[in-house]
């Protein structure tokens, strides 16, 4: 399995008994949607590592405690400290209305209201303070704040997402 077939669920943080357990902290707003997995992906030196889970629950609401098959020892859970945890994107829950995953809308055309067809969003920075869709109009590079209140559709058929973003946003790109 490859990294940009996965998606990231989480990171192991601490050991949770002498027996193997692990504690994950999970990047995610619904954690009980995954206290029935049956196994999941770790990243071991810069490799996915399928990984079989013998038991899983819930920990303090926010956490996931799992005891991986044949990771029995305090030994076998440390070499496991600090690593990532991913699943395969088709284990993702499917999002309705105008909720979307990054991946996802990679080659959506933006579209704003005021503006008109903008381009094609290559990609999405999430490394900053605030999500930016990353979009090619034309061979210029246009940056738009990901934020609820600008995005007015979200169409999957058609794929292309409708924005109303302040004037002169856009214009500060492309007029020049």
């Amino acid at each position: 399995m490859h990294k940009e077939d996965c998606f990231f669920l989480g990171k192991i943080v601490k050991k949770y008994s002498f027996k193997g357990e692990l504690l994950v902290t999970l990047d995610t707003d619904e954690p009980e949607t995954y206290t029935q997995m049956e196994s999941a992906f770790v990243e071991i030196n810069h490799n996915l590592v399928p990984f079989f889970i013998e038991s899983i629950s819930l920990h303090k609401s926010r956490m996931l405690r799992i005891q991986f098959e044949d990771c029995y020892s305090e030994e076998e859970a440390d070499a496991l400290l600090g690593c990532e945890l991913y699943l395969p994107l088709d284990l993702l829950p499917p999002l309705e209305g105008n909720k979307f995953y990054f991946h996802e809308i990679i080659g959506f055309t933006i579209k704003d209201i005021n503006h008109g067809e903008v381009g094609k969003i290559t990609a999405v920075n999430d490394q900053t303070a605030q999500d930016l869709f990353i979009i090619d109009a034309d061979g210029t590079e246009v940056l738009i704040p990901i934020n609820d209140t600008f995005i007015k559709e979200v169409n999957r058929e058609q794929q292309f997402i409708l924005l109303e973003t302040p004037p002169g946003l856009i214009d500060l790109y492309l007029e020049g």
